[in-house]
């Protein structure tokens, strides 16, 4: 008997189950993406009338009467035209029910509140015009609009936590349990754009804080625990597999804390950025996104001085090398934001210029955009393209940049890096533009590979043609300003883009040397401060930025790994290689005899590098630029040393010339 009673109450559950799933009608709620809108208003309709019905039996059971016997269809009619008319005005029906929100509950209260107004017109024009009695009883219809308001919103209340609880089951199996970090407005705001994802990834259990001290009450109707113990403890205890950190409050060492002990434990990180005011919860969610190595950067905002840069950009022309290159794209996208007259984009790689063009024409700017393929060791096409143009700023970022490489082919170093940027850097000057601005690197600071001492080497032309032209010209002349930083993240040749792919494939990942050092920044922040120093050089400087703590390239690894979801050298192995021809275990930014003065922005200083006469270092520079064209190797090299003599290469080919030179 008991196993029948069970097997019968299994039945009922099963047939109530298929009943709420509309199985039985060929509709796959599951599969659903809305009802059509004439469902909705038809729906609605019946609602409307069936609660005038049951407000009619109310009102005639205690001996009133709701309407006239002899008005009654009039009545109806009526009744249902406004109700037709309020729900097409205010569009009741054209939301997706189980996303129902409290602007649906705002209009359904417009609607309702708009037939009833209508009713109580229509009561007086009865009143006044036919001089009989009102055609609604008023207390009859205050009760129906009680009765149709509360009906509607908890009929689209009910659709919608059917569609929650019972009906994602299924795919909430799927979704990633995680504890959202914060309970302030930005981890609210996430909570709830998450809650309302559609399709969703995550299943939120609640929100965990240092600071709050009400635990016992409830956010979202999600609990609040405090963070007393480390957070993997936290999230093993609830049954989360990840961490949201929305806490706008965190520090940038509270944050880096939180994110080592989670990955020590392989949990999944996630971050989003400050939420605005006017964002939707459709934009916050696109925001969560996994916590990539670029946020372990993470430094304060840069201020930059906008009226500075604006007053030397707008409505101005400028030309930009390298355009298609990882930082020359960057510099373009932020530039055309001062809104210039119209911006020249200078590259010799086809693909990669054409592309960010289409992205350009995408946004549909002000500013007149000019692609041009062109290499700026041609002498005769950078003068067409100057001539043409007349430039008043000149963003100088072409170079070619990989060490391997340029220890192979120092003769190209030489040609791109020193007769390139010679070649520009005189054709500002003929055709008088306002600044010209060079992007250096730290491998130039004591170099030890051809690729940095060639960019060293482009530095003193750039400086010595500057104070040059001070001296010759006590009125208006080019300034010519060099900047000078480390590494940037995700730029082409980067170890991060490198890493990644190698995550991507299993591994494993290559690292030089278990204790090499660099310093790195992200792209846009190293062109915040192009811009930021392009402003307020004065000419003949060489800016250096504030590249924060060097990381150690092992330690890179190893969180890029736990940041995929992966166990260093069990699922992803390191491996050691060796140093690169040129390369060395740390890069520095200035010389050991340089200094520095601050400037007035606090991630910016001067570098006081001495200066070489114009005469000298020019006979220098064209006698290297002969051998280059030769493709004398070693004559090159040599060369190279006599203009840098602290020139040391790393390169066990060159080792020997140190001894010659």
């Amino acid at each position: 008997m008991k196993e029948g009673k069970t097997t019968q109450g299994s039945d009922l559950i099963d047939i109530v189950k298929r009943v709420i799933s509309l199985d039985w009608l060929g509709i796959r709620v599951h599969n659903l993406g809305y009802v059509p809108r004439w469902v909705i208003l038809l729906i609605d309709t019946l609602i409307v009338l069936f609660t005038a019905l049951l407000t009619y039996w109310l009102i005639d059971g205690i001996g009133q009467s709701y309407v006239p016997q002899n008005f009654t269809f009039l009545a109806l009619g009526l009744y249902v035209f406004f109700n037709v008319i309020s729900f097409r005005i205010f569009r009741v029906y054209a939301g997706i029910i189980r996303h129902s929100s409290y602007i649906d509950a705002i209009k359904i209260f417009f609607s309702q509140i708009s037939w009833f107004m209508l009713s109580l017109f229509v009561n007086g024009i009865f009143t006044v015009v036919f001089k009989v009695d009102k055609l609604f009883l008023t207390t009859g219809l205050l009760i129906n609009f009680v009765f149709s308001f509360s009906t509607l919103f908890v009929y689209r209340i009910l659709i919608k936590k059917i569609f929650d609880n019972y009906l994602t089951e299924s795919k909430n199996r799927h979704l990633i349990k995680a504890l959202i970090y914060g309970t302030d407005a930005n981890a609210i705001s996430v909570a709830n754009a998450l809650l309302s994802e559609v399709p969703a990834r995550f299943k939120i259990l609640g929100f965990l804080d240092k600071k709050s001290t009400n635990t016992s009450k409830r956010i979202l109707d999600l609990p609040i625990i405090l963070h007393y113990k480390k957070v993997p403890v936290h999230l093993r205890a609830n049954g989360a597999e990840a961490l949201i950190i929305a806490d706008k409050a965190l520090s940038k060492d509270e944050k880096m804390s939180i994110v080592d002990s989670c990955l020590e434990f392989n949990f999944k990180i996630y971050t989003v950025p400050l939420i605005s005011d006017w964002e939707d919860s459709k934009e916050i969610s696109k925001k969560v996104k996994n916590f990539q190595i670029q946020d372990l950067l993470e430094r304060k905002p840069i201020v930059l001085d906008d009226d500075s840069i604006s007053d030397q950009l707008k409505d101005k022309v400028v030309l930009i090398t390298g355009a298609a290159g990882s930082i020359g794209s960057e510099i373009v996208w932020q530039v055309i934001n001062f809104n210039p007259k119209q911006i020249i984009m200078i590259d010799q790689a086809e693909s990669p210029l054409h592309q960010l063009r289409l992205e350009l024409d995408k946004m549909k700017f002000s500013t007149i955009v000019s692609p041009i393929i062109a290499d700026v060791r041609n002498q005769l096409m950078m003068e067409q393209i100057f001539e043409k143009f007349t430039p008043h700023v000149v963003y100088h970022t072409a170079a070619y940049k990989h060490v391997p490489l340029m220890e192979e082919n120092p003769s190209q170093a030489i040609l791109t890096n020193v007769l390139g940027t010679k070649i520009v850097a005189d054709l500002a000057d003929k055709y008088k533009s306002d600044k010209f601005v060079m992007v250096s690197t730290d491998k130039a600071v004591n170099p030890s590979n051809v690729m940095g001492a060639s960019k060293r080497i482009a530095e003193k032309y750039v400086q010595s043609l500057h104070n040059k032209l001070q001296k010759e010209n006590k009125g208006i002349y080019t300034k010519y300003i060099t900047t000078r930083f480390g590494n940037v993240l995700g730029s082409n040749g980067s170890v991060v883009p490198l890493f990644t792919k190698q995550i991507e494939e299993g591994g494993p990942i290559t690292i030089t040397h278990p204790d090499i050092i660099r310093y790195f920044m992200t792209i846009p922040e190293a062109c915040q401060l192009v811009l930021e120093a392009g402003s307020m050089g004065k000419g003949g400087e060489i800016y250096i930025f504030d590249m924060g703590k060097p990381v150690k390239i092992i330690d890179l690894a190893q969180k890029m790994i736990k940041l995929a979801g992966f166990v260093p050298e069990k699922d992803i192995k390191i491996k050691t290689i060796g140093l690169r021809p040129g390369e060395k275990l740390y890069e520095e930014l200035l010389n050991d005899s340089a200094k520095t003065l601050p400037t007035h922005h606090e991630k910016i200083m001067i570098a006081q590098e001495p200066c070489e006469e114009f005469e000298i270092t020019g006979v220098e520079i064209d006698s290297l630029i002969s051998k280059a064209q030769t493709f004398d190797k070693e004559g090159v090299v040599v060369q190279m040393k006599k203009i840098v003599p602290e020139f040391l290469s790393m390169n066990s080919e060159f080792e020997a010339l140190d001894i010659k030179h």
